[in-house]
């Protein structure tokens, strides 16, 4: 079964259509790269999985189930932006997902803090925003989650510290689970990505596929594929 159907999704504001007659499929155990110019509508997509937002047309299901309180104990989500208490410390952070989530493992927390050498004891609002966002994804990827919705994740963080949050990614979910990854940035999580969905502008669907067939088939990296299809792409 897929952990993830959208069929027939329409979102619009106004005049203005951000997602049209999306249809995608998503399996499960795999990472996904949800990759497309900035307002192809992939965090509107993604907000609408965990029910954020509300399609104007079309049908979600997460496991089967339609979008509800019962979808979203399935799913562990980070946002583009960081939505932190800045009044707590890390120590009191961790306690807080440990009682709102019954799937949080706070064990698995301290150690990738210890990883990142992030002090438990810091107040949120001491913390960098590099910090503060690898804070937040490790909050996320401490849960056990059937479906990790990760917006941006690597976008606020400096280069050196990418390759230690992608391993993160990896090393830290259910092999079961699925990983949905939106960015801009390609080159540097193609690496991970088991399959890819490319959005254009109004949300359809470019393209799709096994990454390593693409990379056969084309003879090219993800990245090199995605400029040279969104060349003509407007």
């Amino acid at each position: 079964m897929s952990i993830l159907e959208c069929r027939n999704l329409y979102k619009g504001y106004g005049n203005k259509k951000v997602l049209e007659n999306m249809n995608i499929s998503v399996p499960s155990g795999k990472i996904i790269g949800l990759l497309g110019p900035n307002g192809c509508g992939k965090s509107t997509l993604i907000k609408m999985i965990c029910g954020l937002l509300v399609p104007d047309a079309g049908e979600i299901r997460v496991s089967g189930i339609p979008i509800g309180a019962e979808t979203n104990r399935l799913i562990s989500y980070l946002p583009e932006r960081t939505y932190l208490n800045a009044g707590m410390s890390v120590t009191e952070l961790i306690t807080y997902f440990q009682e709102f989530y019954t799937d949080f493992d706070p064990h698995r927390a301290r150690q990738m803090l210890d990883d990142l050498k992030i002090d438990p004891q810091a107040k949120i609002r001491t913390l960098s925003k590099g910090t503060r966002e690898k804070v937040q994804l490790i909050m996320v990827m401490s849960r056990n989650a059937r479906l990790y919705l990760l917006d941006e994740p690597i976008a606020g963080v400096d280069p050196a510290s990418r390759d230690y949050i992608l391993q993160t990614i990896l090393q830290n979910y259910n092999p079961e689970a699925t990983i949905i990854i939106t960015t801009h940035l390609i080159y540097d999580i193609e690496r991970v990505l088991d399959e890819f969905v490319f959005l254009g502008f109004g949300g359809e669907v470019i393209m799709s596929g096994n990454a390593d067939d693409v990379r056969a088939q084309y003879g090219k990296t993800l990245d090199e594929l995605f400029r040279e299809v969104f060349r003509y792409v407007q």
